[in-house]
């Protein structure tokens, strides 16, 4: 064996899987070189999951980016002649109504991000699938495109690290594990072996079910828990003999069961002549601490493989036969059959980027067989780009917060996660029950005796809606908010938020806005940084109390962040960033700083010690000034739109900015926590309806056609397409600038975002309907989904009723060629046409269109 080098110009941990050999493989493409891979099994690995894993590909994600790397990896693996397209089926039983409902979701999903999925008739599935009873499906959907790795994945794994390291680009070294990460200053410096150490400083953990405790290694947290997945085998199946095929049938999913059936081939082929039949538990998933994992040689079968029983899935076995006689029919080959190991994260997403704890150290991990090559793709084009192809907020692993990373909230959500893998079908508003109560605002106890309507966000608390306000609030506005008949559409969703809205505009309202990510970025090189950063100018000549709306762009034009900053010194900015994305904004100003060389400066989190109200409505002023010595200082000639100053609200320390998201004149008031239970009850004896986030964050956000960053903005579009582009370009360079600046030399855009409204909702069943989700936009006359010259296709990426115009509104990029006002186009929901209409091409409100209510 060869001796494992001094240095690496990257290594690699857990070379010997699908996706560590896919991220050496696009590594390498893209012009890495003296890469070291190191597994502590053979290569391919025989202990990962990647060497039990059942190999298929099925594409019906509801997540843009998701269709996206199962889409390459798909081609990749067909490229190299690795895959089988057989097609794919999931069911619906007959007494599923809500199961063929979402079937028919994931056929939407598909027209908006690009697969070819379909519905199809019992018959028709019995048709392609033999072995089902179709007497006990209502309906199924049906990829053309699904298929089967051949002859294994594992096996691809193992080409794809011979090749490379026939390129000489890399070194692979199986049996040897790493025992540690060196991390110096912040920065990866090398890695141990009990071979030795090699230095290098970049890391790739890649390790799957592993991967927490070589993280930790590093400092570095990584959210994820293996969970057991039982796999059991029958046969010997006849029918399969003689075929010569590595499948013979379609893959088949009955996911209101939670299971699904394949077989494995030609009793010639690998591991051929049975029906494999795999099962996810979906009512007590049985998690694996990493440390509780066996080590080679330990277990019976494979560390990742783990003893099963039949009692543990006797209940999902007995109505899989019901569904597929011949399970019943066939022997149980208990020496075959195990329980695998995968992984399960917080938010059931991907985990991959660089580690907010730890500079160049970047992750690969949760990643399915599906979707390892395009997994590889994405990993290799962000570390050499610094940002992939399509926006990678969804898998970003600096999308969660430091507390969203600790032991006993990764346990319970990945255990609320693993219950969901198929069934039952998940919301677009889906709250989590597990991790709750992480962070409250000051304000949380008055809000929980106003019977607050809770969801989360970052870890916070945040109410929708508030009884209190039904009986009054709700009898006033029923005639202008309609009932949600449909389930669907209703859940998750309180009407009495739309009653809260349309009183505020009669009056004033108060929203509780502290989750936002609030920082300071202070000292010598802070004004160079921030301006560097923002897209607008938020130094030089910008007075002190200034507030900008601006955004830090990707190198090549894309929309990476949306938020405010506000100079509040000679050397001083506040950044205000939503709480979804705050933390994500600020690994992307810390790194830049240090990446770009503005050292003297200090970034203070002050999140969890500013609170922040929003009072907003016509009586705003008004109201806020019955509570000041000196209300005068509130006028409109004293307190310029877009500034902030520090003002006393009866003994309370107050950072007020005069800014509105909602449309209506008012402050976002920011004050310390211990003094918020008080300023909250000063303002409530005032009047002031309380108001609950669905308001700020999508009704009247809509009617405003304000843009949500990582839904309507993302890297995949500039700001010109946004309608969000500057006036004029200021001389300051900053980051993404030439793309910027090339951007807006063209003749038109090949998109924009537009504001449309839906024209009639009516469904077949005379039902009124109110779109939740994402779903294709389609060209009225003929029915296709629009797509513009980039490939891009268009869905709505926002929607929402909005009360006070009495429409539901959407938004979503149009191609270029139809993004014209008045014009018609249509919207499938749920397998129905529905016809739009575009009100705006770029910004323009609906609501208020001169603000003439926000600069009152």
């Amino acid at each position: 064996m060869a001796k494992l080098p001094d240095s690496a110009d990257v290594v690699i941990i857990g070379q010997g899987g699908i996706v560590g050999a896919s991220a050496a493989h696009h590594l390498i493409e893209r012009g890495w070189e003296n890469i070291v891979g190191l597994e502590k099994s053979a290569i391919p690995s025989d202990i990962s999951s990647t060497s039990h894993a059942s190999d298929f590909v099925f594409n019906t994600s509801h997540d843009k980016l998701n269709v996206f790397t199962t889409t390459y990896s798909r081609d990749f693996y067909a490229a190299r002649g690795n895959y089988v397209r057989k097609g794919g089926m999931e069911v619906a039983r007959v007494d599923d109504d809500e199961r063929m409902e979402e079937l028919i979701r994931k056929v939407g999903s598909g027209k908006a991000f690009g697969t070819n999925a379909r519905i199809i008739s019992p018959k028709e599935a019995k048709e392609l699938f033999p072995l089902v009873d179709e007497t006990q499906i209502q309906g199924a959907m049906w990829d053309p495109d699904a298929g089967l790795v051949v002859p294994r994945s594992q096996k691809v794994a193992g080409d794809l690290v011979e090749e490379a390291v026939a390129t000489g680009k890399l070194q692979a070294f199986a049996n040897t594990p790493a025992t540690r990460i060196d991390v110096q200053n912040g920065k990866v410096r090398g890695v141990e072996t009990a071979k030795g150490y090699i230095a290098t400083e970049y890391v790739v953990l890649s390790m799957g079910i592993w991967g927490p405790l070589m993280a930790n290694t590093a400092g570095s947290p990584l959210p994820l828990m293996p969970v057991e997945h039982p796999l059991l085998f029958f046969g010997p199946y006849g029918p399969l003999e003689g075929t010569g095929e590595q499948i013979v049938y379609p893959l088949f999913r009955d996911q209101g069961n939670s299971a699904y059936v394949r077989d494995t081939g030609d009793p010639t082929t690998t591991e051929g002549g049975r029906i494999e039949w795999g099962y996810y538990e979906h009512e007590d998933p049985r998690l694996v601490p990493p440390w509780d994992i066996a080590e080679p040689g330990e277990a019976r079968l494979s560390p990742s493989m783990r003893d099963l029983s039949l009692d543990q899935v006797m209940n999902a076995y007995e109505k899989a036969i019901e569904m597929t006689p011949v399970l019943g029919e066939l022997g149980w080959e208990e020496k075959h059959s195990f329980n695998g190991l995968l992984s399960v994260t917080p938010d059931g997403g991907t985990l991959m980027g660089e580690s907010p704890d730890a500079r160049n150290l970047w992750f690969c991990e949760a990643v399915w067989v599906k979707d390892g090559p395009g997994a590889g793709k994405v990993l290799a084009d962000w570390m050499t780009d610094g940002h992939p192809e399509m926006d990678p907020h969804s898998i970003d692993i600096a999308r969660h917060y430091p507390v969203q990373k600790t032991s006993k909230y990764v346990y319970d959500r990945c255990y609320e996660t693993a219950k969901k893998i198929y069934t039952p079908a998940v919301h677009p508003r889906e709250p989590y029950m597990t991790g709750r109560r992480m962070r409250v605002s000051p304000f949380y106890l008055r809000e929980v005796e106003l019977g607050g309507y809770f969801m989360e966000a970052a870890g916070w608390e945040r109410a929708h809606g508030y009884q209190v306000n039904e009986e009054t609030l709700l009898a006033r506005y029923r005639d202008r908010i309609p009932v949600r008949e449909n389930e669907w559409d209703g859940r998750h969703f309180w009407e009495v938020s739309n009653a809260e809205q349309l009183a505020m505009s009669d009056g004033v309202g108060m929203i509780n806005l502290s989750h936002f990510a609030i920082f300071d970025i202070e000292g010598e090189d802070a004004e160079g940084l921030m301006e560097y950063l923002s897209v607008a100018k938020v130094g030089g000549t910008t007075p002190v109390g200034k507030g900008v709306y601006t955004h830090f762009l990707t190198e090549r034009g894309g929309i990476h962040s949306d938020l405010t900053i506000i100079r509040t010194g000679e050397q001083a900015w506040r950044a205000i960033c939503g709480g979804d994305t705050g933390y994500r904004d600020y690994c992307f100003i810390r790194r830049m700083a240090e990446d770009k060389g503005f050292e003297r400066i200090r970034i203070d989190d002050r999140t969890d010690h500013i609170a922040t109200l929003g009072l907003w409505g016509p009586q705003a002023r008004e109201t806020l000034g019955r509570l000041m010595d000196d209300p005068e200082v509130l006028s409109r000639e004293n307190f310029p739109f877009a500034t902030a100053k520090d003002i006393w609200v009866q003994g309370i320390p107050i950072w007020a900015f005069r800014i509105s998201y909602v449309g209506e004149q008012g402050w976002e008031l920011h004050l310390p926590f211990s003094y918020g239970l008080k300023l909250w009850d000063l303002l409530y004896d005032e009047g002031v309806v309380p108001v609950g986030i669905e308001t700020y964050a999508n009704s009247r956000r809509l009617e405003n056609s304000l843009r949500l960053q990582n839904v309507d903005l993302e890297t995949e579009y500039n700001l010109y397409e946004a309608g969000l582009a500057r006036p004029k370009v200021k001389e300051a360079d900053f980051h993404g600038k030439a793309a910027y600046v090339a951007q807006r030399g063209r003749d038109e855009q090949p998109a924009y975002l537009c504001t449309m409204t839906l024209r009639e909702n009516v469904d077949s069943k005379g039902v009124a309907r109110y779109p939740v989700g994402q779903w294709p936009i389609l060209d009225a006359p003929d029915g296709e989904v629009l797509v513009d010259s980039l490939g891009r296709r268009s869905y709505n990426t926002s929607v929402a009723y909005g009360p006070s115009v009495g429409e539901t509104i959407l938004l979503g990029y149009i191609p270029k060629e139809y993004a014209e006002e008045g014009r018609t186009l249509t919207l499938e929901y749920y397998g129905e046409h529905y016809p739009i209409r575009i009100e705006a091409v770029g910004y323009r409100a609906l609501f208020d269109p001169d603000n003439e209510r926000v600069k009152s």
